[in-house]
């Protein structure tokens, strides 16, 4: 596949893990993280949740986007349920997305800590010191591991408890950084960016509860805060329309 001119790869960038869904949030972050120049190795997840066509729609937008290489690691966040997204819990529909206060059942325990973790052990393997993540404070749906706070946490984590990490602190400086670009954008905000970026939209898959086929159900949070913002961007959504 022929990269756009701003896909350029450049050998020698510094690379950089990326945490890929499949979604809108993590599709721009990949995006942004190729505009700043890093080679990004995209990590994606097979951790027992009830849909896989996110997976798919994830290797569409790494080969897409300009990811060097695309990894899926297999892990059983299901092993523990407690979430509609790895048990046999039904998918909340039509709720008061602006104004709900609650942790829905839609929350994954440990998921981004624990993808995370997973990133920065793939990151010192390849002498990486670069994490991204499309986490969310702003437009989301209350998760408590997508705050800027478990960001900052995370990456004092990954440099106090890695040999990389410590062999830099050794020298004086940090060795991890723990990109989160989208943390303080509306939804709207984020479309928009992912517009100027060239991001296929009709790539990425953002429901809870799809179809067999992919087709979104246009009533879960993520559905409904997907909806929004692309109203409010004053565009159009591919996967919708």
């Amino acid at each position: 596949m022929d990269l756009p001119a701003s896909h350029a790869i450049d050998p020698l960038a510094r690379p950089a893990v990326v945490l890929l869904s499949g979604g809108l949030d993590s599709a721009v972050t990949l995006a942004w993280m190729v505009s700043r120049g890093f080679r990004c190795v995209a990590l994606s997840f097979d951790y027992g949740q009830r849909h896989r066509h996110e997976l798919a729609c994830a290797a569409r937008v790494a080969a897409a986007t300009g990811a060097v290489e695309h990894r899926v690691a297999r892990i059983d966040l299901g092993a523990f349920g407690g979430s509609a997204l790895t048990a046999a819990v039904p998918v909340p529909k039509d709720r008061d997305v602006e104004h709900a206060h609650d942790i829905p059942v839609t929350y994954v325990p440990a998921r981004n800590a624990v993808f995370l973790t997973m990133a920065m052990g793939l990151a010192e393997t390849l002498h990486a010191r670069d994490l991204a993540i499309g986490v969310n404070a702003l437009d989301y749906s209350g998760y408590p591991d997508c705050r800027p706070e478990f960001v900052q946490a995370f990456e004092r984590l990954a440099n106090l408890g890695t040999k990389a990490g410590v062999e830099a602190a050794a020298r004086g400086e940090a060795w991890f950084r723990v990109h989160a670009p989208l943390q303080t954008m509306t939804k709207a905000q984020i479309v928009r960016l992912g517009a100027q970026l060239r991001v296929d939209f009709g790539l990425t898959s953002s429901c809870y509860d799809p179809a067999p086929d992919g087709r979104p159900c246009g009533h879960c949070d993520a559905c409904l805060l997907r909806a929004k913002g692309f109203a409010e961007a004053g565009a159009r959504d591919p996967v919708t329309r």
